[in-house]
């Protein structure tokens, strides 16, 4: 069986990126995140990757990032279901002996021309427990309910107060 796919980025901490502490805004943490999720997930899925974000099931921050550090964002794919997958990301230190300082779940759903589910590529390989990094993410992700809720928007009328 092939080994999934892992991507690794890395991002400077800049002053456009910060908060009135000097420290990493969360909304950029967040996009820093969500990118980081995106290229794994499209590296992980392949050539017929058209993947929309489903959901975010979760995002760690754990401590603050100054201006000017350089951080590394390692991610990979988690689970694969028919159409959806879940990809982890953890913001990983420079130095070595240091934990994450964030982590996050996040679902991606494979679709068509008209923004439709559609099923996945075969061949889409997600980690596992063998891997320790992704250990702790798996481990929550298994205490996750990640199925849609769709279903509960069919027929609700929008009119009334």
């Amino acid at each position: 069986m092939p080994t999934p796919i892992e991507t690794t980025t890395h991002r400077l901490v800049l002053p456009a990126d910060a908060n009135h502490y000097g420290t990493l805004y969360a909304g950029s943490l967040l996009k820093y995140a969500l990118e980081g999720a995106y290229a794994a997930a499209t590296r992980g899925v392949g050539l017929e990757a058209n993947l929309m974000l489903r959901r975010v099931l979760g995002l760690e921050c754990r401590r603050s990032v100054p201006v000017g550090s350089l951080v590394e964002l390692r991610g990979t794919v988690l689970q694969v279901r028919q159409c959806h997958i879940v990809v982890g990301v953890v913001g990983m230190p420079l130095a070595t002996d240091d934990l994450p300082w964030m982590d996050g779940l996040f679902g991606f759903v494979q679709v068509d021309a008209k923004g439709l589910p559609v099923d996945l590529p075969e061949g889409v390989r997600a980690a596992d427990e063998t891997q320790a990094l992704w250990r702790p993410l798996l481990k929550r992700l298994a205490k996750t309910s990640t199925r849609g809720a769709t279903g509960d928007w069919i027929g609700v009328d929008f009119e009334t107060t």
